[in-house]
């Protein structure tokens, strides 16, 4: 029997928490052989205050690492991540329809863990316009959905909610607004819509800051079950307890930044 193989078409984290090198953390840890097209390279300044610094790729490497895993090799899922420029959503748009791609998760990156306003602003009506229409999930924060939504800041449930049904009406099958909001006993959670169903996510809450490359991870882990054939739903919430556990024993990388833990779940399922 094959295992079930995943693409990551995503930026690279030097310090080793979010983007590709999350994603095949994840994709080890959920038992599906990774494989991954750099869109960006993220390096941080130690004598900055740990501030980002953003190298995009050229679209021609972009390309000729597609072709290896889609033409080479073949792929079940793919999930994409920081997409810096709109040339680089068009390509990747381009490839999808090219090859027909399935099981598109779209993690739509709008900033470096930290931030507060885009890295690259037109690249959130690239998003909205282009992929997210093709994603089976896709898995704005809170932050990603009110720009993909066109709305003010999201305070409320109701406005999580408001905003996944915007979003699925550009085409997209799934939509997961994660929301780290919390009713009266302390819980964090998501919402998820289908189109009919509006289903709430709900996990104890962990009292860490150590979330670095979360959202990767959750998009990662979705990735990679809707690659072993689960259904959406089922996929978002074997992904919600792998998200979950790696967040309660995240840990501290240095004094700016902590990562999930992507083996937190191992002996636990």
């Amino acid at each position: 029997m094959s295992i079930p193989k995943v693409l990551t078409i995503a930026g690279s984290d030097s310090s080793g928490g979010a983007g590709i090198q999350a994603d095949l953390k994840t994709f080890q840890e959920r038992d599906v052989y990774g494989m991954s097209a750099l869109t960006i390279i993220v390096a941080m300044d130690p004598s900055n205050q740990w501030s980002h610094q953003v190298f995009p790729i050229g679209l021609d490497v972009i390309q000729a690492q597609i072709n290896t895993i889609v033409q080479g090799i073949g792929v079940q899922a793919t999930k994409t991540g920081m997409l810096a420029t709109v040339e680089i959503i068009e390509l990747v748009v381009e490839n999808i329809k090219k090859y027909a791609l399935q099981n598109i998760v779209v993690d739509p990156v709008l900033v470096c863990k930290g931030a507060d306003q885009p890295l690259f602003p037109e690249v959130a009506q690239a998003l909205r316009e282009h992929l997210v229409p093709l994603a089976t999930v896709v898995t704005p924060n809170l932050f990603e959905a009110a720009q993909l939504a066109q709305m003010p800041p999201i305070e409320t449930i109701e406005q999580m909610e408001d905003a996944a049904r915007i979003i699925h009406a550009s085409g997209a099958k799934y939509v997961v607004v994660k929301g780290g909001k919390h009713d009266l006993d302390g819980k964090a959670i998501d919402v998820v819509f289908d189109g009919e169903t509006m289903t709430h996510l709900v996990a104890p809450r962990a009292h860490t800051t150590y979330t670095h490359g979360a959202g990767c991870t959750f998009s990662a882990a979705i990735c990679a079950e809707l690659a072993k054939g689960e259904t959406p739903l089922a996929a978002i919430h074997i992904a919600k307890t792998f998200i979950t556990a790696a967040i309660e024993e995240g840990f501290a990388l240095n004094q700016y930044v902590g990562p999930t833990k992507h083996s937190a779940l191992r002996h636990k399922i």
